[in-house]
């Protein structure tokens, strides 16, 4: 059992989604940091202590499966919900092939994007 609220991070290269997922995340109660960059958020205080990790598929530099391959080599356990705007199932099952914990189509529900990040908790 967290006794702290449990911080959720973002990293998108989306200004848009920077903004507004944050603001969901935080009507759900969630603490949240967002990160314009796979490397910004690596080089932030946050890996630590993030409980899930919402993450673009494509970004300039470092890619979503890149950051993602970096975490599992440092031994970074953090639940990923994968963000993507390129509606292909064949990379949505490779991204969960590879521990995803949910990969979501932009744009999605409120709905899936709840559930997304409450399996995500889950696991953690």
């Amino acid at each position: 059992m967290k006794i702290t609220s449990s911080l959720v991070s973002v990293v998108d290269d989306d200004e848009s989604v920077r903004e507004s997922l944050p603001d969901l995340l935080r009507e759900f109660g969630f603490e949240v940091r967002a990160f314009s960059s796979a490397e910004e958020f690596l080089t932030s205080d946050c890996v630590g202590q993030t409980s899930c990790l919402f993450l673009d598929v494509a970004m300039p530099g470092m890619s979503g499966p890149d950051l993602q391959q970096e975490l599992t080599r440092r031994r970074q356990g953090i639940p990923i919900v994968f963000l993507t705007a390129n509606r292909d199932e064949g990379v949505r099952a490779r991204l969960l092939e590879r521990g995803a914990s949910e990969c979501l189509f932009k744009p999605f529900s409120e709905a899936a994007l709840l559930e997304a990040l409450n399996a995500a908790l889950r696991l953690s």
